[in-house]
């Protein structure tokens, strides 16, 4: 079987191709800056480039990929294509993966609200391969959201009416679970964890961002809520808002689809630093003494340092802090001032401490890029050297 995924976030849209079983990668890339200097960036056998390409948006991006790239770079053989989607929100309805058709893209389309900057153009992609490859290519969708659906109630309940839970649907429904949840297998798996045992707070730091406190790979608490608004400050996004500050705004005239487009797309280190929402962009301009930028990214960590504080008391220690996505995986100024003053916890957690790449992205301790393919052909092997578990008393910083 041949495999497409297709990974479209809020500002940026992933993609690889996998054949045979167990899959292995053909080809990856992702798509940024739409409607400007749109860029591709392709790696395939190894080799990795960039170039420009014409997208507007999401959608218009998958169709060169699916009419370009594709054609040029990989000859899929007679075995069946898969389109795989990863999709933000499921509701309280989809919990699961989700053969796609005609009538569940109607019950999906009536998601979007929820989640205004993602199921849009996620929606519009699968449309766009349903037209480009026809519709008896099988798709099917993976949701953000089913990891977290069966939180503890005390997280996941919202302290409101009855009547308005339950005439809504409201509930903290918390986002980027395939991630968190990657993050903790994978943790498990280089390290030798047992899974049922270890606790970890994750943190997604992208364009969008969240944590995630896990312990024994269940959920019990995470940052976004009932929209991907919720918890961190984002790229574009405000982070956790006093309602009365929203009450107060619409009361002053602000009109219902200005706060929806003021909240989800000027927020945020946008807003904060007045440049930019870009944390590279941000990066940069601080090194040069510009007073917004580190206004914006002293306030990045400072939300993000309180949610790891507040999860360490939920979980009651833990054995890592993991970092992931695009600024979790290659920052590490920024992963080093959000676990900044973590010795306070010294006598129950040790010193938190970073360490080096794992498998191609960033990681910790000792260097085990460079030990984890032989790690993982001596567990093939049945050798049960190499990595261990971290020692009791520690809490290593993880990224992947």
């Amino acid at each position: 079987m041949n495999l497409l995924v297709f990974n479209a976030g809020s500002a940026t849209l992933k993609f690889a191709v996998f054949e045979g079983a167990p899959p292995r990668c053909r080809m990856r890339g992702q798509v940024e800056h739409f409607g400007g200097a749109t860029q591709l960036l392709l790696s395939v056998r190894g080799q990795t480039r960039s170039r420009r390409i014409k997208a507007d948006n999401h959608a218009a991006a998958v169709a060169a990929i699916l009419t370009e790239q594709m054609p040029q770079e990989t000859a899929f053989d007679d075995r069946a294509l898969v389109v795989g989607h990863r999709l933000v929100h499921g509701g309280a309805r989809f919990s699961a993966p989700l053969r796609l058709d005609a009538e569940r893209l109607d019950e999906l389309d009536a998601l979007a609200p929820l989640a205004p900057l993602h199921l849009p153009p996620a929606l519009a992609v699968i449309r766009l391969v349903a037209a480009t490859l026809g519709t008896e290519t099988s798709q099917v969708a993976v949701f953000d959201t089913a990891y977290f659906h069966d939180l503890p109630p005390a997280a996941r309940d919202c302290a409101l009416p009855r009547e308005w839970v339950e005439r809504f649907g409201l509930r903290r429904y918390g986002f980027h679970g395939l991630a968190h949840q990657s993050l903790y297998a994978q943790f498990c798996e280089i390290t030798r964890a047992d899974p049922a045992r270890v606790k970890v707070i994750s943190f997604q730091l992208g364009h969008g961002c969240s944590a995630a406190a896990i312990e024994g790979g269940r959920a019990v608490d995470t940052s976004m809520g009932f929209t991907p608004l919720d918890g961190l400050v984002m790229g574009t996004r405000p982070s956790a808002l006093d309602p009365g500050l929203i009450l107060h705004l619409l009361d002053r005239g602000i009109a219902p689809d200005e706060m929806t487009d003021g909240l989800n797309h000027r927020s945020g280190l946008l807003a904060l630093s007045g440049t930019s929402g870009d944390m590279r962009v941000l990066l940069d301009l601080e090194r040069d003494g510009h007073a917004g930028a580190r206004a914006a990214i002293d306030s990045f960590c400072h939300a993000a340092r309180k949610h790891l504080g507040a999860y360490l008391t939920v979980l009651g220690g833990a054995d890592a802090v993991v970092f992931g996505g695009g600024i979790g995986e290659h920052a590490a100024s920024i992963r080093a001032r959000i676990c900044a003053g973590l010795d306070w916890g010294r006598p129950a957690h040790g010193p938190a401490r970073e360490r080096g790449p794992i498998a191609g992205r960033t990681h910790l301790r000792c260097r085990l890029a460079d030990r984890l393919p032989r790690a993982r052909r001596r567990r093939r092997a049945g050798d049960r050297g190499g990595m261990r578990p971290p020692a009791r008393g520690t809490c290593p910083i993880h990224s992947t």
